[in-house]
């Protein structure tokens, strides 16, 4: 039995090789993903230990208030001066040195143009000097309070040289300096982790990057001869106590890596996402390919019962064939996912600033994953159809090798009961009501229902696939092809449910994104009563700003009838860490923004007072007169009484704060400004007037209200087309799963096909009638998964009303788009086999058994 399922596996390598295929692009998602985050994990590794490595003991004080990597950068909370000579005082501690280190500090290149940093810092921080890892290459370490000295990454990018004039972009608005100085690192490296480092003197550096003197971020220092680096930090922590963090170099590495890691796990667990769908899709396909090899095989697998084979043996001959399929697909697998993970970190590398990669590495869970993944879905797939064969009867070997098609009604039965767990599972997620698993209980019930779907397919196959094919059956191959389509609503289901899922998942993804653009833009353009909006696109992990002097002197421009200027931080808020704005002019809140005082006044605010949305008043059980103790970013923690509560909306923020507290934001600057014209002034007339006030903020920009939205809502774009790139692997792994029906169905219809050509059918309108076969199956999957995508995001949409989308958007030219795709699809996918099928030998076709 075992010599018999490998010569039939072997006289079949072309039908597996496709179903394999699909097995093959999964595992390559899953080792990928591992040895992606293993190589740039030990990557980040090496550039910690680096940075790291000149420090035995490092004193910082604690932030005060705690951001995660998804919400920006915290602010280093400052160390006094005097820390240095404390630490001086400690035995066993030598090279005591205070050091200032903060993100912001952004060059402007030599083509007047902020340089960007999308993942890496731009450090701003003061010339301590060389040491073993950082030396210069050309000139000197700043002197003088307008020079500075830049890393070689920053000066190659920036194009500057020594000796240039160069902007720079801190707390405080743009400062011109002379470039002194470039310098670069150990093993020839020009920067670290694809940092970019500006140098300033010390007294600079502490006036720009931590808007005080006297103050640094940190304090390091060596342990003497016969000190442990942790004996040091344990005696450093008791001269201090517990007021600052006093930790080693070996755990200021360990801590930088491990947050790191932590925002490379999420884009672990999205490419393992993707290829979950990519498996899902690939599971419809091997289940597909082998049903059809099974009953192409009816007569084989009957005789071989007919001579002794049990049923048990027949299934391990179908699950062998499987297991076969399964090995080689995770090995190509595997391979093809190590060199996308290579691929992956080395463009990371190279959009991260020239981060220098560790070796590539294969973790055991790329190898685990590879084999278990592969394995399992192909197994899995293959199961029904062995179960089916070990039923065939040895009487089948007498009879015609043509099986029937067997009642839908267990089908419909079972989709029905799939689809109603996959739609209450929804329900509960999208409801709030998951119990704290809300991501689960969705994915869950988006899994359900695709295989619900699925399902369903076949019952309404028959009719829907008949009133497609009736757009072809204007000629003899059209009808042909539209009745071959419909023969075998099973096998069209399946083949049409692999097109499906992908489709689905890219239209339900662009409705809710499409609603969300429609509905921001939508209260926007009612809410806004702005003409003109100042705001920039980020050059690294911090929102652009402007100086403030901007709004004054756009205020007294003539025509000009409010200015407002807007600005954000994370700060902790009756101790709850709560995003907070302030707005230069209050009165901006109604007058701007059509907010609704619901409590109290929000057209004014004392320097002790704050407002509240009605959300967040009533989330914490706050009213007009209720006293909040708030810490911002930098500064002491104060108490505000809330003077006003305004009705909630997406364009108001949670909490407002009087303009005077942004001293202590972690960027004391506006990041927008809404400009409000007087009635009758053409904006054409203030628009240049307010862009020649923002020379010195290359980072920003004036834009009128429609274009300002445009650029807002544009935003979602981006994931969008992500989305799409990544889901394009399920189309693909469809087309195959198209290929793979249409070429088996031509093997299984050989004798058919040489009659019909023998009675006169001729080979181009052979080809044709495998076309509308494979035009009708693409095009009911399309249809399919429009229809579901559809509805999922509708619902999602729906659930999301809360939130803030309000407007379900269909977007009905990328629907219609993905139809004519399906139909360029079947087109694609029937080249091979309707060449194969015209190929035919005729008298061997009538002969073939």
């Amino acid at each position: 039995m075992f010599r018999a399922t490998l010569k039939s596996l072997l006289a079949r390598k072309l039908r597996l090789v496709l179903s394999g295929l699909a097995v093959v692009l999964g595992v390559m998602f899953v080792s990928g993903a591992f040895v992606l985050t293993d190589t740039l994990g030990r990557s980040f590794d090496a550039v910690f230990s680096d940075a790291y490595a000149a420090i035995d003991v490092n004193v910082a004080a604690k932030p005060k208030v705690e951001v995660s990597e998804t919400e920006g950068e915290p602010v280093a909370a400052p160390v006094p001066a005097s820390v240095v000579d404390r630490v001086k005082a400690v035995p066993g501690a030598t090279d005591v040195r205070g050091a200032v280190s903060a993100d912001g500090a952004r060059l402007i290149g030599s083509n007047g143009k902020v340089v960007t940093s999308f993942g890496p810092p731009q450090i701003g921080e003061n010339w301590l000097g060389e040491d073993d890892l950082m030396t210069l290459r050309e000139g000197r370490g700043p002197q003088a309070d307008d020079e500075i000295a830049v890393n070689a990454a920053l000066a190659e990018a920036a194009k500057v040289k020594v000796g240039d004039r160069v902007g720079v972009l801190t707390l405080s608005p743009k400062k011109e300096f002379t470039l002194v100085g470039v310098f670069g690192y150990s093993g020839g490296r020009d920067s670290i982790g694809g940092a970019n480092e500006v140098a300033f003197t010390t007294p600079v550096a502490q006036r720009l990057m931590l808007g005080e003197p006297d103050v640094f971020t940190n304090v390091s220092a060596r342990a003497a001869d016969g000190t442990t680096p942790e004996a040091l930090r344990d005696a450093v922590s008791r001269a201090l106590g517990a007021d600052y963090d006093v930790k080693t170099g070996d755990q200021l590495a360990d801590d930088a890596s491990a947050s790191l890691k932590e925002a490379l796990s999420f884009f672990n667990k999205i490419l393992l996402g993707f290829a979950a769908v990519a498996l899902l899709v690939g599971t419809f396909l091997i289940l597909n390919t082998f049903s059809i090899i099974v009953a192409q095989r009816t007569r084989e697998l009957a005789l071989m019962r007919a001579i002794g084979a049990s049923g048990r043996q027949v299934i391990g001959s179908v699950v062998l064939e499987a297991v076969a399929v399964g090995l080689v697909a995770s090995v190509l697998g595997l391979a093809a996912g190590i060199g996308v993970g290579a691929l992956l970190a080395y463009l990371f590398g190279k959009l991260a600033g020239g981060l220098t990669l560790a070796g590539l590495g294969v973790p055991p869970a790329a190898v685990i994953g590879a084999f278990a993944v592969g394995l399992l879905i192909t197994v899995v797939a293959a199961l029904l159809p062995a179960l089916r064969a070990a039923r065939i009867p040895p009487i089948a070997a007498m009879q015609d090798v043509a099986t029937p098609d067997r009642p839908l009604t267990k089908v419909t039965v079972g989709g029905a009961v799939v689809t109603t767990i996959g739609a209450v599972l929804l329900f509960l997620g999208l409801s709030g009501n998951a119990g704290g698993n809300t991501l689960a209980t969705i994915l869950g019930g988006v899994l359900f229902a695709f295989i619900g779907v699925a399902l369903l397919t076949p019952v309404i196959s028959r009719p829907v696939v008949a009133l497609l094919g009736a757009l072809f059956a204007w000629s003899v191959p059209g009808k042909l092809g539209r009745l071959n389509s419909g023969r075998n609503p099973r096998r069209t289901a399946i083949t049409a449910a692999a097109l499906m899922v992908g489709i689905a998942l890219v239209t339900g993804v662009t409705v809710i994104l499409d609603s969300a653009k429609g509905s921001i833009s939508a209260l926007a353009e009612d809410r806004i009563k702005a003409e003109l909006v100042i705001s920039g696109s980020s050059t690294g992990p911090r929102p652009a700003s402007f100086d403030p002097a901007v709004l004054t002197q756009a205020a007294a421009i003539p025509g000009v009838r409010l200015v407002d200027g807007e600005y954000g931080d994370m700060a902790t808020v009756g101790g709850k860490r709560t995003w907070v704005a302030a707005s230069s002019d209050v009165s901006a809140l109604e007058r701007i923004f059509g907010a609704k005082a619901t409590a109290g006044d929000i057209s004014r605010l004392a320097p002790d007072q704050m407002l509240l949305s009605s959300d967040t008043a009533k989330s914490r059980n706050l009213s007009v007169g209720s006293t909040v103790p708030v810490q911002l970013s930098r500064g002491d923690a104060r108490t505000y009484t809330v003077s006003g509560i305004y009705e909630s909306s997406q364009l108001t923020n949670p909490v407002v704060l009087p303009p005077q507290a942004t001293v202590d934001f972690a960027i004391p600057q506006p990041i927008q400004g809404f400009v409000q014209l007087a009635p009758g002034t053409p904006v054409s007339a203030v628009q240049p007037q307010v862009e020649r006030l923002l020379a010195d903020s290359p980072e920003v920009s004036v834009a009128d209200r429609a274009a300002f939205i445009k650029q807002q809502t544009s935003q979602l774009d981006t994931p969008l087309r992500m989305i799409q790139i990544l889901l394009a692997l399920a189309i693909v792994i469809a087309v195959l799963g198209i290929i793979n029906t249409l070429a088996l169905s031509v093997l299984e219809r050989t004798r058919e096909l040489g009659l019909l050509r023998a009675i006169g059918l001729r080979r181009a309108q052979t080809m044709r009638m495998i076309t509308v076969e494979a035009v009708v199956i693409s095009i009911f999957g399309a249809l399919l998964g429009v229809v579901v995508g559809t509805g999922l995001g509708a619902a999602v949409v729906r659930a999301l009303k809360d939130e803030g989308i309000t407007d379900l958007v269909l977007p009905w030219g990328q629907m219609v788009t993905f139809l004519i795709l399906a139909a360029i699809i079947g087109v694609v996918a029937a080249v091979l086999p309707a060449i194969r099928a015209a190929r035919i030998n005729v008298l061997g076709a009538i002969a073939h058994d």
